[in-house]
Protein backbone atom coordinates (compact mmCIF):
# COMPACT_ATOMS: atom_id res chain seq x y z
CA UNK A 1 0.00 0.00 0.00
CA UNK A 2 3.06 2.41 0.23
CA UNK A 3 2.75 2.64 -3.45
CA UNK A 4 -0.38 3.95 -3.57
CA UNK A 5 -0.37 7.45 -3.32
CA UNK A 6 -2.87 9.53 -0.99
CA UNK A 7 -4.04 13.37 -0.60
CA UNK A 8 -2.69 13.57 3.27
CA UNK A 9 -5.99 14.75 5.06
CA UNK A 10 -6.46 15.43 8.69
CA UNK A 11 -9.65 14.28 10.01
CA UNK A 12 -11.25 15.83 13.27
CA UNK A 13 -14.12 15.72 15.91
CA UNK A 14 -14.77 16.55 19.53
CA UNK A 15 -17.16 14.49 21.71
CA UNK A 16 -17.94 15.38 25.31
CA UNK A 17 -15.15 17.53 25.33
CA UNK A 18 -12.34 15.24 23.99
CA UNK A 19 -10.79 16.02 20.86
CA UNK A 20 -9.32 13.64 18.45
CA UNK A 21 -7.52 14.42 15.19
CA UNK A 22 -5.49 11.78 13.31
CA UNK A 23 -3.40 12.39 9.76
CA UNK A 24 -5.05 9.87 7.07
CA UNK A 25 -4.41 9.29 3.30
CA UNK A 26 -7.52 6.97 3.14
CA UNK A 27 -10.12 9.58 2.10
CA UNK A 28 -12.28 10.79 -1.08
CA UNK A 29 -15.45 11.62 -2.97
CA UNK A 30 -18.51 9.40 -2.59
CA UNK A 31 -21.52 11.56 -4.25
CA UNK A 32 -22.15 14.78 -5.10
CA UNK A 33 -26.04 14.70 -4.20
CA UNK A 34 -25.84 14.68 -1.60
CA UNK A 35 -22.67 15.76 -1.08
CA UNK A 36 -20.90 13.11 0.62
CA UNK A 37 -17.11 12.10 1.47
CA UNK A 38 -15.72 9.16 3.31
CA UNK A 39 -12.91 8.30 5.63
CA UNK A 40 -11.05 5.50 6.93
CA UNK A 41 -10.20 4.63 10.38
CA UNK A 42 -7.80 2.32 12.20
CA UNK A 43 -9.81 0.35 15.00
CA UNK A 44 -7.21 -1.12 16.60
CA UNK A 45 -6.47 2.56 18.11
CA UNK A 46 -9.06 3.00 20.68
CA UNK A 47 -8.55 6.66 21.45
CA UNK A 48 -10.83 6.34 17.64
CA UNK A 49 -14.11 5.76 19.20
CA UNK A 50 -14.64 9.32 20.14
CA UNK A 51 -15.07 9.88 16.10
CA UNK A 52 -17.72 6.90 16.56
CA UNK A 53 -19.24 8.31 19.00
CA UNK A 54 -19.43 11.91 18.12
CA UNK A 55 -21.68 11.41 15.18
CA UNK A 56 -19.41 14.21 13.09
CA UNK A 57 -16.19 15.28 11.91
CA UNK A 58 -14.37 17.19 9.38
CA UNK A 59 -12.07 16.29 6.85
CA UNK A 60 -9.52 18.68 6.15
CA UNK A 61 -7.00 18.31 3.14
CA UNK A 62 -3.52 19.42 4.24
CA UNK A 63 -1.09 21.83 1.99
CA UNK A 64 2.48 21.31 1.13
CA UNK A 65 3.21 23.66 4.43
CA UNK A 66 1.18 21.11 6.64
CA UNK A 67 3.90 18.55 7.24
CA UNK A 68 4.90 19.50 11.03
CA UNK A 69 0.84 19.20 11.58
CA UNK A 70 0.65 15.80 9.57
CA UNK A 71 3.83 14.26 11.69
CA UNK A 72 2.02 15.95 14.96
CA UNK A 73 -1.30 14.15 14.16
CA UNK A 74 0.50 11.10 13.16
CA UNK A 75 1.90 10.55 16.43
CA UNK A 76 5.78 11.28 16.18
CA UNK A 77 7.09 13.55 17.95
CA UNK A 78 4.81 12.40 21.27
CA UNK A 79 2.97 15.41 21.41
CA UNK A 80 -0.41 15.14 23.62
CA UNK A 81 -3.68 16.48 22.21
CA UNK A 82 -3.33 20.19 23.35
CA UNK A 83 0.44 20.21 21.66
CA UNK A 84 -0.79 18.90 18.65
CA UNK A 85 -4.02 21.02 17.86
CA UNK A 86 -1.57 23.94 19.10
CA UNK A 87 -0.10 23.35 15.84
CA UNK A 88 -3.01 24.95 13.62
CA UNK A 89 -5.40 27.44 14.34
CA UNK A 90 -8.99 25.98 14.04
CA UNK A 91 -12.79 27.02 13.59
CA UNK A 92 -16.07 25.80 13.91
CA UNK A 93 -18.67 25.58 11.29
CA UNK A 94 -22.16 23.94 11.45
CA UNK A 95 -21.34 20.36 13.14
CA UNK A 96 -18.82 21.44 15.96
CA UNK A 97 -16.27 19.33 14.70
CA UNK A 98 -12.87 21.36 14.68
CA UNK A 99 -12.03 22.76 11.20
CA UNK A 100 -8.24 23.78 10.54
CA UNK A 101 -8.34 27.49 9.28
CA UNK A 102 -5.51 27.29 6.45
CA UNK A 103 -6.76 23.86 5.48
CA UNK A 104 -6.74 23.61 1.28
CA UNK A 105 -10.47 22.98 1.80
CA UNK A 106 -12.18 21.15 4.83
CA UNK A 107 -15.69 19.50 4.93
CA UNK A 108 -17.82 19.38 7.78
CA UNK A 109 -19.68 16.48 8.04
CA UNK A 110 -22.39 14.80 10.05
CA UNK A 111 -21.91 10.85 9.88
CA UNK A 112 -24.78 9.07 8.26
CA UNK A 113 -23.33 5.43 7.64
CA UNK A 114 -20.55 3.27 9.22
CA UNK A 115 -18.93 -0.02 7.53
CA UNK A 116 -15.98 -1.76 9.44
CA UNK A 117 -13.95 -3.64 7.40
CA UNK A 118 -10.92 -5.96 8.63
CA UNK A 119 -9.28 -3.61 10.66
CA UNK A 120 -10.76 -0.15 9.58
CA UNK A 121 -14.06 1.42 10.04
CA UNK A 122 -15.51 3.58 7.19
CA UNK A 123 -17.30 6.71 8.32
CA UNK A 124 -19.57 8.29 5.39
CA UNK A 125 -19.79 12.17 6.05
CA UNK A 126 -22.64 14.18 4.77
CA UNK A 127 -21.32 17.34 4.15
CA UNK A 128 -22.49 20.10 6.16
CA UNK A 129 -20.70 23.00 5.19
CA UNK A 130 -17.34 23.57 3.50
CA UNK A 131 -14.47 26.11 4.32
CA UNK A 132 -11.90 26.89 1.12
CA UNK A 133 -8.29 27.82 1.84
CA UNK A 134 -5.77 28.85 -0.37
CA UNK A 135 -4.80 27.16 -3.64
CA UNK A 136 -1.84 26.06 -2.53
CA UNK A 137 0.24 23.41 -3.42
CA UNK A 138 -1.25 19.65 -1.73
CA UNK A 139 0.43 17.25 0.44
CA UNK A 140 0.75 13.50 -0.79
CA UNK A 141 1.94 10.79 0.59
CA UNK A 142 3.89 7.97 -1.14
CA UNK A 143 6.61 5.44 -0.56
CA UNK A 144 6.36 6.40 2.70
CA UNK A 145 7.36 10.00 2.51
CA UNK A 146 5.89 13.29 1.60
CA UNK A 147 5.37 15.32 -2.14
CA UNK A 148 4.08 17.95 -3.52
CA UNK A 149 1.75 18.09 -6.26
Amino acid sequence: MSRYAGHVQLITTEHDGIRRGVTITAACSVSDHPPTVLACLNNTNEKNAVFFESGFFALNTLGAHHRDLANGFAGFGGLSVDERFALGEWQRLVTGAPVLSDAIVSFDCRVTDTKVTATHTVLFGEVKAVHFGAKEASLIYLDRSYHTL
